[in-house]
């Protein structure tokens, strides 16, 4: 039997369109995905939309529609923008599901009854647009934390979740899984500016507006977003109808999310899942932001594109590769038209596409585009071959460690590394030497084996292209399993050779 591998995305909050930082984190989450999916593990991605809310509420009414219709319409763009970068999602989950809403229902019907959620009067901050509740202590000169927008002072009858009761648990938690929040610098965020200070019971109704999930045994009270919202790693699963997912794919591997919304993943998620007495997630990734030339991507200051204007410009694998080339992960990246091309020529064009074509074109020049391998080695070849040997092993190394970013920089390095190797064994030359014909088509082995075990490799990241290289080299063996050196068939006509990036020319 496969080993599972459960990994979501945040569920995106469908106010407006979405940018590029919301691609990032979906492109990022697709490439591990797919990299599992490579490496032989049953894989359930899990990506979707956060629907209610105050704001949602305030939006729809402004544009004259039901909250239902307004977010339909964003949402169906957003399915169309995954289409258009190839993202490979097992799961969309709506929080407008029924069976979600059902779901969600009786998790607090649950909580409910067992003591964990109790009623009583709210008086404090809110914050509209980031649907959070904040202390006077927590707030800064008036204004949320988190967006720096103001907040408005809230009083209203509602339901509190003992979020205190597990305090205690939850930092033994953290003490016997060091690895359970990533990076480590968001676990000492968590511990000093909200845990140590002492957890406060949560908010977890609302009243004041009426577009949320209803709670069935008190319906002037909706459920509070983001008790809604974190839910959806388990509702999609069946719980707590239905335990045949919950048995197959929980507790989550990894749950990838921006750093601004780590508080919610890792004190409230957890208190809740202990509450239902339920396995925490393994993981959770804080990651960094994409900005927009040094500045936050921001739908109200509409300071993008969208993201379909780079793919049309410059196609999805350019869009893909330089999201997760370009980011360290866990840290701020930026994101730049112009080092979006720079990326595209230097990387894509010149070191892949460049390595590609001349090396298919030499074996159709030199041997009508068969593959034979007389293993007339020199020493030189020895350095190529090495790395490419161990390739397999650093990039799951690296994978495994989040690490994507470095992981595609192995890939290119040996990349780089064939580049030379043409440079130096000069197959031209070779070519018109008698008796080296032998050496000549060594050499050329060597080269295409190298694409063809870096063409798999580089599948999770841009699929597109790796398709299309394997179907230049017309191999069978495009598996994890046929990572060895020494696979690719001999006897084999490669098909003819097309350019997989023409160079982009800076208007």
């Amino acid at each position: 039997m496969k080993e599972k591998f459960y990994i979501t995305t945040p569920i995106y909050y469908p106010s407006a369109n979405f940018h590029i930082g919301h691609c990032y984190t979906t492109i990022i989450a697709d490439a591990i995905a797919r990299y599992k999916r490579l490496t032989g593990y049953d894989v359930y991605y899990q990506t979707g939309t956060d629907e209610h809310g105050e704001k949602i509420e305030k939006k729809a009414k402004e544009a004259g529609v039901t909250p239902k219709e307004y977010v339909d319409k964003i949402i169906e763009d957003a399915k169309d923008l995954w289409k258009s970068l190839n993202i490979s999602y097992d799961y969309f989950i709506r929080t407008t599901d029924e069976d979600h809403v059902r779901r969600v229902q009786k998790i607090f019907k649950k909580l409910y009854d067992q003591g964990d959620i109790y009623k009583g009067t709210y008086e404090g901050l809110y914050c509209v647009p980031c649907e959070s509740f904040w202390t006077e202590s927590q707030a800064i000169d008036g204004k949320c934390p988190d967006c720096g927008r103001g907040v408005k002072l809230v009083s209203e009858e509602a339901y509190f979740f003992k979020l205190s009761k597990y305090q205690k648990d939850l930092v033994k938690y953290y003490d016997e899984h060091p690895d359970f929040i990533l990076p480590l610098s968001r676990k000492n965020e968590m511990l000093n500016n909200f845990i140590n200070p002492g957890l406060e019971d949560l908010c977890v109704s609302r009243t004041s507006f009426s577009w949320g999930i209803p709670v069935d045994f008190d319906p002037k009270h909706v459920v509070y977003v983001w008790v809604d919202a974190l839910s959806n790693y388990i509702t999609s699963l069946g719980f707590p109808e239905d335990d045949t997912l919950m048995k197959k794919y929980w507790p989550a591997d990894l749950h990838l999310v921006g750093k601004e919304i780590v508080r919610f993943h890792v004190i409230i998620w957890p208190c809740m899942l202990m509450a239902l007495g339920i396995p925490l997630p393994k993981q959770v990734f804080g990651h960094g932001w994409l900005k927009i030339d040094g500045g936050k991507i921001s739908k109200s200051l509409g300071n993008y594109k969208d993201p379909r204007e780079y793919i049309n410009a410059y196609g999805v694998d350019a869009v893909r590769y330089y999201a997760l080339r370009e980011v360290p992960f866990g840290s701020d990246g930026n994101f730049s038209e112009e080092a979006l091309v720079s990326r595209t020529n230097s990387d894509l064009a010149n070191t892949l596409g460049n390595l590609v074509n001349r090396t298919i074109s030499m074996a159709y020049k030199y041997f009508d585009g068969i593959t034979s391998n007389p293993k007339v080695t020199e020493e030189i070849d020895e350095e190529l071959i090495n790395s490419v040997s161990n390739l397999k092993e650093i990039v799951d190394e690296k994978m495994n460690e989040l690490h994507v970013n470095e992981a595609i920089e192995e890939i290119m390095e040996v990349l780089r590394r064939s580049n030379k190797y043409i440079d130096e064994t000069t197959p031209w030359a070779l070519a018109k030497e008698e008796g080296k014909k032998e050496r000549l088509a060594t050499v050329l082995y060597n080269l295409l084996e190298t694409i063809r075990i870096c063409a798999i490799l580089l599948s999770p990241f841009i699929p597109d292209t790796s398709n299309k290289i394997l179907e230049q080299l017309n191999t069978k063996n495009t598996s994890y399993e046929s990572l060895t050196f020494g696979n690719l068939e001999e006897n084999l006509k490669l098909n003819e050779p097309k350019i997989l990036f023409n160079r982009i020319e800076i208007k």
